[in-house]
């Protein structure tokens, strides 16, 4: 059975702290996105390290090369290969980033789902990772996302970063 599990965000720091902290956040970016997309890349990183192969589904073209230019930043010795859907080798890297319907070109354990709709493809995939930004607009959206998953029948948890941070 899928396995979904809901990351519940920590409150962000301010937008300030946030862009002398990343290269790649302008004056337009939302704290509370800037962190759910570190976070998406930093658990793509560590099941690259498990040899899971991953997707990322973003929400549009422009999230897309976000997430990669994200990934681009990271240290050489925590280095992430990627690639845009339909860029890359043939065989495919380890972690393809996306934002059509159709999902993925290859069988992937892992979906980081960073849309605003749980994807159609989603049960397809035996682990997915989602988040509930910090604010109350991102908040009605993943609580959309979280009964469209029930609806699919797959199982639900969430973690509370606040409470229970990742190692």
């Amino acid at each position: 059975m899928t396995q979904v599990l809901f990351y519940l965000m920590p409150p962000v720091v301010s937008s300030a702290e946030a862009t002398t902290n990343s290269p790649v956040v302008t004056a337009n970016t939302n704290p509370a996105l800037y962190a759910m997309h570190l976070l998406a890349c930093q658990l793509a990183q560590q099941a690259f390290v498990k040899q899971q192969w991953v997707y990322i589904h973003c929400q549009d073209k422009q999230q897309a090369h976000a997430i990669d230019e994200l990934l681009w930043q990271f240290e050489p010795s925590a280095f992430v290969p990627h690639n845009l859907k339909g860029e890359g080798p043939m065989t495919g890297s380890p972690v393809e980033i996306g934002f059509d319907r159709i999902g993925a070109n290859k069988s992937r354990q892992v979906l980081i789902n960073l849309a605003d709709q749980a994807p159609p493809f989603a049960v397809n995939f035996g682990h997915i990772i989602d988040f509930v930004a910090n604010d109350d607009q991102h908040k009605a959206v993943a609580r959309e996302r979280y009964r469209q998953y029930r609806g699919l029948g797959v199982n639900l948890q969430t973690q509370d970063l606040a409470t229970h941070p990742l190692n």
